[in-house]
């Protein structure tokens, strides 16, 4: 079989690979939105559960605002660490056995399921720190979650950083924190928000954390950090799990997919932006 041939073969399996992943995509949301749309009104945007069960009739705002306030915690919890171990390990870390440490602390912390990491913050933050199941039990628990995220991907973002420009900065004896901090993070810092952003999308999705942590079956729009909170993802599980109501399940399910979309939309946005700068 000569090159072109393989060639060809080669092409033809990526090309139907990612032709199926589009379908499957493509079914997904279809199916989500033409089962999901009729119940999206007015009162179910805006509104609070109601009916007997809870959840059969009126709307999901509280969780809306929920998922919106855990991924927001979560966001700014997990990028200040790692925007902090980036920095360590690209400008300061000598030591290649630390760096491979902290590496491979990093992928253990990615590859941790979801529902360990709600075990580990409801023992730490529920119960020894007595923060009890609450919005920044909640946040702080999905910060840790996405924090390998965002790490791994403003680690290579500082590392594809002109060196020439950092080391100009050095030669005319900027010192090196003022070089981080008004040189080379202004330049990153649209990657460092898609970054960030994507991760807080995958938050948002996640139902393990919270469960634990700071969801509850029912609860008004937060108002503090130490409020329990309702959820989107762990509304949908309510809904489904105890057979409340397919339809709002439906309902549900497309207000979470239009808003992570929204979110994959600006980073997407940002990363492309980002390019047409370069």
């Amino acid at each position: 079989m000569n090159e072109n041939i393989k060639d060809k073969i080669f092409k033809a399996l990526v090309s139907i690979s990612a032709l199926i992943v589009i379908i499957v995509v493509a079914y997904i949301f279809i199916y989500i939105f033409k089962n999901g749309f009729k119940s999206i009104n007015k009162e179910f945007i805006f509104g609070e559960p109601k009916g007997m069960p809870l959840g059969s009739e009126g709307g999901v705002f509280p969780a809306i605002v929920g998922s919106l306030s855990l991924m927001i915690i979560a966001c700014i919890f997990a990028s200040i660490l790692a925007i902090a171990t980036s920095i360590y390990l690209v400008f300061y870390c000598d030591s290649k056995r630390m760096d491979s440490i902290i590496h491979l602390i990093v992928q253990c912390m990615a590859g941790t399921p979801s529902i360990v990491l709600g075990l580990f913050g409801y023992t730490l933050l529920v119960l020894h720190l007595k923060l009890g199941r609450s919005l920044l039990s909640g946040g702080i628990t999905l910060g840790i979650m996405i924090f390998p995220l965002i790490q791994i991907r403003v680690e290579k973002t500082l590392n594809e950083v002109d060196q020439r420009i950092i080391n100009s900065s050095y030669a005319l004896g900027v010192p090196k924190a003022y070089t981080i901090l008004k040189l080379i993070l202004p330049l990153c810092r649209v990657d460092i928000i898609s970054a960030i952003t994507l991760a807080g999308g995958f938050a948002m999705g996640a139902s393990a954390p919270i469960i634990l942590t700071a969801a509850v079956i029912f609860a008004p729009v937060p108002k503090s950090l130490s409020s329990p909170v309702m959820a989107l993802p762990f509304h949908l599980y309510v809904l489904i799990g105890e057979g409340i109501s397919l339809e709002k399940s439906y309902g549900t399910a497309l207000v979470l997919i239009i808003l992570l979309l929204i979110i994959n939309i600006i980073a997407s946005i940002l990363s492309r932006k980002r390019k047409e700068h370069r």
